[in-house]
């Protein structure tokens, strides 16, 4: 009995080598990919190399003569891949693409509270625009509302959250959290959790952020939806001061994206921490799509009494916003 539990043991912990062999293997391999050195041979080289040294290890697991010797020889080669990983560092020094080039910041006195370098770009198309930008004061004391902005374009799992927070006279400032991009790059969901993209709060006008959702993206179109949020207002003061701090705190200490851990809707999360009673945190919250029914469920949205279907077909805005468009009551008008 002795000899068989001691044979068990000994294929569980073979198998779990195995595990870990391959996934330190895929993930040292993609970062060598995304993170490697620029040069197209020793880039070719490096990656296929350290492919198949793990291929190799995984190997020679199962021969008790090698297993030691290249698990030792792996952990080595691993280290080497750490090093680099730990070698990346975040920068607000690149060439930018022209909507995150200009990093926002808030001046902070008592209650008011001066955002500078708010994006209001005139937009002909998606890559068409004169880029603009305005400074503007809010009294913290005449916050009236915080609204939860959706945008789908891929199904109903996938979408981009943003927050608007809603002041006197219909007017709005808009925070999306979002990658920032270098020019020339695009933008690869895989290529994000290998620190290859910073982290941008960018702070805009409706006309910009929304509008630019609806009435311009085409290639593919987005879908966009305003909920407003059910919360003490105080807990949505809270809430702006924390994105002003958090603004101003990447103005001068940049940090990666991370498709995961750090993207629009964990970021969200992560930032209501300033209130008591915030969401637990769910697997809807990682599937950004399922958020605003998620938030349903946890009696945070001004519902009117609304199923959810019939919530969110109201909280539909595309047509609004395409027919408002350039309008300066855009704000009212997509949510009449």
């Amino acid at each position: 009995m002795r000899g068989l539990l001691a044979r068990v043991a000994g294929v569980a912990a073979i198998a779990i080598l195995a595990v870990l062999v391959l996934a330190s293997g895929v993930w040292g391999a993609l970062l060598l990919e995304y993170a490697g050195p620029r040069d197209a041979l020793a880039h070719r080289v490096l990656v296929a190399g350290f492919s198949l040294a793990a291929a190799a290890t995984l190997i020679a697991l199962f021969a008790r003569r090698w297993r030691w010797p290249a698990i030792g020889a792996y952990t080595v080669l691993f280290a080497g891949v750490l090093v680099l990983w730990s070698s990346l560092k975040p920068s607000n020094d690149r060439d930018w693409q022209p909507e995150v080039a200009v990093l926002p910041y808030a001046t902070i006195a008592g209650d008011k509270v001066t955002v500078h370098n708010i994006r209001n770009f005139d937009y002909r198309s998606e890559t068409d625009y004169t880029p603009a930008y305005y400074d503007k004061t809010f009294d913290l004391r005449e916050l009236r509302s915080v609204d939860i902005v959706t945008s789908y374009w891929m199904g109903p799992a996938i979408a981009h959250v943003l927050l608007s927070f809603g002041f006197p006279g219909d007017d709005y400032l808009a925070v999306s959290i979002e990658v920032r991009r270098p020019k020339g790059e695009g933008y690869s969901t895989l290529k994000g959790f290998f620190r290859q993209y910073e982290l941008v709060y960018v702070v805009a006008d409706e006309r910009d952020l929304i509008r630019l959702r609806t009435n311009y993206r085409r290639d593919p179109p987005e879908d966009v939806y305003v909920y407003r949020a059910k919360s003490p207002i105080e807990a949505g003061r809270r809430l702006f001061l924390e994105y002003m701090h958090r603004i101003n705190v990447l103005r001068t200490q940049p940090e990666f994206y991370n498709t995961l851990t750090t993207n629009c809707t964990t970021n969200i999360w992560t930032n209501s921490r300033v209130n008591p009673g915030r969401v637990p945190l769910s697997w809807k919250i990682l599937a950004s799509g399922y958020v605003p029914a998620y938030l349903y469920e946890q009696g945070r949205l001004e519902t009117m009494g609304l199923s959810f279907p019939e919530l969110q077909q109201r909280a539909h805005v595309n047509a609004r916003a395409r027919a408002a468009d350039k309008a300066a009551d855009f704000s009212r008008r997509i949510r009449s």
